[in-house]
């Protein structure tokens, strides 16, 4: 009766090492799909209640600045922030898609060099918008564009509500780029804060 005991135990010893193996080397090798893809199940985009063709719509009414717009999806601009050595490509829009291939450009906010409020979004995964806890006032975000370059000086925060709209005000009576993620940096699955980062446009130069 013992040795069937001792062998069972050491079958039961013998699978739970073979297990957790196994879930080490699924985490070791896919390690970066399986924290996007969890960050994916957060609802990163505060307006939830509107489908993309509306947000569409919408921006077609405020914006007619630019001499052309990039289509819904296309790459426009790289982001940069030499404080945390930040340096991604942004698209317009902010679907699914898009936030896996970089920082998204909410599509009812205005263009760099419009003079309206910028809203950009993006994960909180290593990779991405993670290093933002080390941001302070004064920093400086530059964008990109294949029209000019734009530099822009941190001048506020926040942790947000999902839901407060409030926080992130499309207006057009100064130029602000509003920057957001997942919050706290390092939660996992779905999370109800939003970490903003505010800065104002210092300086820019068209093509």
């Amino acid at each position: 009766m013992k040795k069937v005991i001792k062998a069972t135990v050491s079958n039961i010893i013998v699978a739970l090492f073979i297990f957790i193996f196994t879930i080490g080397g699924i985490f070791l090798c896919l390690g970066r799909d399986i924290k996007n893809n969890i960050s994916l199940i957060d609802k990163i985009t505060v307006v939830e209640a509107e489908n993309k063709e509306e947000k569409v719509i919408e921006v077609d009414k405020i914006t007619n600045y630019l001499s052309s717009y990039p289509s819904y999806g296309e790459k426009y601009a790289t982001l940069e922030i030499d404080k945390i050595d930040l340096n991604k490509d942004v698209y317009f829009g902010d679907t699914y898609e898009i936030l896996k291939n970089g920082v998204g450009h909410n599509a009812g906010s205005y263009f760099p060099s419009e003079g309206g409020s910028i809203v950009y979004l993006g994960h909180n995964t290593p990779d991405m918008f993670r290093r933002f806890s080390e941001l302070e006032i004064g920093d400086i975000i530059t964008v990109k564009t294949s029209y000019g370059t734009f530099n822009y000086k941190i001048y506020d925060m926040q942790v947000i509500d999902e839901t407060d709209k409030d926080k992130l005000p499309i207006q057009r009576e100064e130029e602000i780029l509003m920057i957001y993620t997942c919050y706290p940096f390092n939660a996992l699955g779905h999370t109800t804060n939003r970490y903003v980062v505010y800065s104002k446009l210092v300086s820019g130069e068209e093509a």
